[in-house]
């Protein structure tokens, strides 16, 4: 081994973690957006520096990131009952990118971890019956108001509730009856000297799919016809300089389903019945995977269509054509 190889062996070996994830976040933060910035700064400050900020990069293993993972799902968050599978994935994959970029950018022979891995529960997702549905829908129309509105606009376009409390009514294209998903709102965390704080942001969706143009169904834009404000305005108060954001419409969505005697389900709920009911009803899923604003037909899919029993007894009663007459 010669003393030019050995040195920068040496070197390697004293390289720490802190270093490495400070060169890093340099390297990648011109491409992200404000929200990832936020995103990762706090995963940083909050999981990976305080367990590995200081070792050397090279004495971590693959078995401590699997070890701090089942951690961080067992003990993890500030009241050490565990974080969710999908928050310690997140984790997870930021160490991932901060060990390729060690291998490829730095040239550190550091140990593969991209194998390592959260595993996700399969979740049951909601998806609101036609009876829960009409029955909302009759409820949205008989208490005319802007926040109401804006549930049934949800239901019938598969927006986000981020995109919904981003929305402005300048965004509605009235002369050709579609709306411009431009923007969405997130309440983020925020890390400070006076401790965790949040902030709401309203930016441009992180996925370019995202931003899309959608149809309106006629008997919805008949309503946005007669509840019109001024385009500075946001699409639920009415008002350019007063929103409603994610937290505050989830609450108020709780609301509406208990006055409706619907059982609990989550704002999300909408978009999944908004896919479902679009899939039941014949949609091209191509047209229906750019509405939603999927990369690609297959998220669609998997992810939020979701075929009612009584679509599956339709098909099912198709296979009596076959019996003897």
């Amino acid at each position: 081994m010669t003393k030019q190889t050995k040195n920068k062996y040496e070197v390697e070996k004293e390289v720490v973690f802190r270093q490495v994830t400070e060169e890093w976040f340099a390297f990648l933060k011109p491409q992200l957006k404000e929200s990832s910035i936020i995103k990762y700064r706090n995963i940083l400050n909050l999981y990976l520096l305080p367990e590995y900020g200081d070792c050397r990069i090279s004495e971590i293993s693959r078995a401590d990131i699997t070890a701090f993972g089942n951690r961080l799902l067992t003990d993890g968050g500030r009241k050490q009952e565990g974080l969710s599978p999908k928050t310690v994935t997140g984790i997870i994959a930021v160490m991932k990118s901060i060990f390729g970029y060690a291998v490829q950018e730095m040239e550190l022979p550091l140990p593969d971890i991209r194998g390592v891995y959260i595993k996700q529960p399969q979740k049951s997702l909601r998806v609101l019956s036609r009876v829960e549905q009409q029955k909302l829908s009759s409820y949205l129309c008989r208490n005319p108001s802007l926040c109401n509105l804006g549930v049934l606009t949800c239901l019938y376009t598969g927006l986000r509730i981020g995109e919904i409390c981003a929305l402005k009514w300048g965004d509605i294209l009235f002369d050709e009856q579609y709306l411009y998903v431009h923007k969405t709102m997130q309440r983020l965390q925020t890390l400070s000297e006076e401790g965790e704080k949040t902030t709401i942001l309203i930016s441009a969706p992180k996925s370019e799919c995202s931003v899309r143009k959608i149809p309106i169904p006629n008997e919805l834009f008949r309503l946005l016809v007669d509840y019109r404000q001024p385009d500075e305005a946001y699409f639920l108060t009415g008002y350019p300089e007063r929103y409603i954001e994610p937290r505050t419409m989830e609450n108020r969505f709780k609301l509406m389903l208990s006055h409706c005697g619907i059982s609990n389900a989550h704002f999300h709920t909408l978009r999944h019945t908004f896919a479902t009911r679009c899939v039941e009803l014949g949609f091209d899923v191509k047209s229906l995977s750019e509405i939603l604003g999927h990369s690609t037909v297959n998220i669609t899919m998997n992810r939020y269509v979701h075929p009612s029993m009584e679509l599956k007894q339709k098909n099912m009663n198709m296979l009596s054509e076959l019996f003897p007459k």
